[in-house]
């Protein structure tokens, strides 16, 4: 009996303290994906959370660019044994913690078994102690990043209103609902010269998706051009820091919110980094 009730507390605590996992994708490069990923975690992380923001660019990750520091470690040195979970976490604005991208992951495919589960079992402990990880993908549909989304629960899709944008845009949803995601998807679009414009788009995709995959996509929010986002990037500032009192830092701050007081985590017993272990290895 006094098993048993051991047990239930520990399923209680896996429970609650599982982070929610938000990716934010595009289909193709160039939309801002990184700018906005950078961004939004640290709005949550201002709000007293505790935040993860995870570069999954397995090639060209920038994070450390966009927040202005050097990198010497990143996820790939747990991936070899290397280093420990908290030998490669950086600390950024606001309390966010960081993990830089790897290069070469697949070349780590031949991984023993007791290797697999050490990776594992740190991993978990990642988004055990967190209350969120925003994961900033690579661009495209290519298996690694169409990995890091499907074990998310919930797809931000970001697009621009041109139009190779929004289809790429629809080419990553197609390609999720195809392999049953069972998380929601929400579009962002970015770099709208107006609000109604950033609208429009969102009800064209919306029609298109409904249409011919047959679900809702939610609306994320409009994000408008605005030149002191590119100053911020030449500063190599988080927009949001640079200048807390521009249109676009309350933008990404109300999106945070309404992204924090949404997207329940997917009801299952598997934790994000062992769909996504299991996806790679």
């Amino acid at each position: 009996m006094r098993n048993e009730a051991s047990q239930l507390q520990q399923m209680m605590k896996e429970c609650r303290s599982r982070a929610k996992v938000l990716a934010i994708t595009s289909g193709k490069g160039g939309v801002g994906k990184t700018n906005i990923a950078a961004n939004l975690a640290i709005c949550m992380a201002a709000s007293q959370k505790r935040v993860l923001l995870l570069d999954a660019d397995l090639s060209l990750g920038n994070l450390d660019v966009i927040m202005n520091f050097n990198s010497k470690y990143n996820i790939s040195h747990i991936f070899d044994g290397q280093k420990s979970i908290n030998d490669i976490i950086h600390n950024g604005p606001e309390g966010l913690e960081i993990i830089c991208g790897a290069s070469g992951l697949e070349e780590l495919a031949n991984l023993s078994e007791f290797q697999r589960h050490r990776l594992l079992n740190d991993l978990s402990k990642l988004q055990d102690d967190r209350d969120t990880i925003v994961i900033d993908t690579a661009a495209g549909i290519s298996w690694s990043v169409v990995g890091f989304c499907f074990a998310a629960d919930h797809v931000l899709v970001v697009t621009t209103p041109e139009a190779a944008a929004m289809t790429d845009a629809y080419a990553m949803i197609k390609v999720l609902v195809g392999k049953n995601f069972a998380g929601q998807i929400s579009l962002i679009v970015n770099n709208a010269d107006t609000v109604k414009e950033g609208k429009n788009t969102y009800e064209q995709m919306s029609k298109v998706v409904r249409r011919f995959l047959n679900i809702p996509i939610y609306d994320g929010g409009v994000l408008l051009k605005d030149e002191r986002l590119l100053s911020a990037i030449r500063m190599r500032k988080p927009v949001v820091l640079a200048y807390p009192k521009a249109q676009i830092t309350s933008s990404l701050m109300a999106l945070a919110v309404k992204l924090d007081n949404g997207s329940a985590v997917q009801d299952d017993t598997e934790g994000f980094f062992k769909k996504v272990v299991d996806w790679f290895f």
